[in-house]
């Protein structure tokens, strides 16, 4: 999170509880009715304890900043954690539900995805998810009749908070403005999170994740899949299916046509093809890595242009250049791993020359 809000916060949060009164009891105790009895849920940037105690037990309280734990614990009886929203102290799938209330509006929006896809980390599937944050274009710290002063704030139009919560692996079910503030319900599904930022040299795009990747949280995690040698042989990464280190040491995002993990690419749908496309511009539009980089022709012939041979493109997606490759799987039998890596050069050259 931003460190010059959380120091806000330290100085400041009592202040900041004697003015904020809970106003979201009842959707608490709603969201806290979703999740199973007896499944741990997390109140992510609980603060002062407005809302923990109304999410049901066992309920974990995490904020960044230890004097808003300090209050809380005058609040509620619970275990709390001083933590990162971008950097969530949990292990792998050990919650089952999360609740935010105006917490991630203190991450920039081009970190929102990473942070988000934290989240999904740690949920297991199907778990519930409540998020909500300010509506609008503001993004700084000169919020307008902000009584604190000094936080840092990123407001939200629906439609691109919606774009990063699927991308980040959420199936969103209820999406809803209120005066200033947007709230999204999700439940966490059994796919690949996004890993996008700012600064990419290349955005690799595959058509959608197998189970087997979704599982191991890897995209191209069979151990025939040709991808993770092609790019270490390619110098697009160093460390091997590792995309959190892709991004943030080489500038390779990771992200998928259409988010439904399948047994096989035979079982999406039209409607899915167009929709997924439709993310991904935007996506790009928002973003703008350097080059955007479709592996496999499948999904690019189906989605736009049916006679597409590999190579760099004449459309462009989001305003950036597409570079489309063969499919990495060790099905396709025609490209092989020097092909692979040939390919993968010549994307990362048109990233670097353009």
């Amino acid at each position: 999170m931003d460190q010059p809000t959380i120091d806000v916060y330290d100085q400041r949060g009592a202040l900041w509880a004697e003015r904020r009164r809970p106003v979201r009891r009842a959707d608490a105790e709603a969201f806290g009715r979703r999740v199973a009895p007896g499944m741990v849920r997390v109140d992510l940037g609980c603060g002062a304890g407005r809302y923990t105690g109304d999410l049901g037990g066992p309920v974990v309280g995490l904020d960044a900043s230890r004097a808003m734990l300090e209050l809380c614990r005058h609040e509620v009886t619970v275990p709390l954690v001083q933590g990162d929203l971008e950097a969530l102290p949990f292990r792998r799938q050990c919650l089952h539900g999360g609740w935010a209330n105006m917490s991630y509006l203190h991450v920039p929006s081009v970190r929102l995805p990473m942070a988000l896809a934290e989240l999904h980390r740690v949920l297991v599937v199907d778990a519930a998810v409540d998020i909500q944050v300010l509506t609008g274009g503001y993004e700084g710290r000169d919020l307008p009749d902000d009584d604190i002063g000094g936080r840092f704030f990123a407001s939200w139009e629906p439609d691109r908070l919606a774009d990063v919560v699927v991308g980040a692996g959420f199936g969103v079910t209820d999406l809803c403005v209120d005066g200033d503030v947007v709230r999204v319900r999700a439940v966490r599904t059994r796919t690949l999170a996004d890993t996008v930022g700012p600064g990419m040299r290349l955005l690799m795009v595959g058509l959608n994740p197998s189970m087997y990747s979704a599982d191991a949280r890897v995209g191209y995690a069979r151990p025939g899949n040709r991808f993770w040698p092609a790019a270490l042989g390619a110098g697009l990464v160093t460390r091997r299916r590792d995309p959190y280190h892709a991004l943030g040491a080489h500038g390779v995002g990771m992200t998928d046509v259409v988010k439904r993990a399948t047994v096989a690419a035979r079982e999406l749908t039209a409607a899915e093809y167009r929709s997924g496309m439709g993310r991904l511009e935007r996506l790009t539009q928002w973003l703008q890595p350097a080059v955007v980089c479709m592996v496999g022709l499948s999904g690019w012939r189906a989605a736009v242009d049916q006679r597409a041979c590999a190579g760099l493109q004449t459309a462009a997606l989001g305003g950036r250049p597409v570079y489309v490759m063969p499919s990495t799987s060790g099905l396709n039998a025609h490209a092989q791993l020097p092909e692979l890596v040939r390919h993968m050069r010549d994307a990362l050259a048109a990233a670097e020359n353009g």
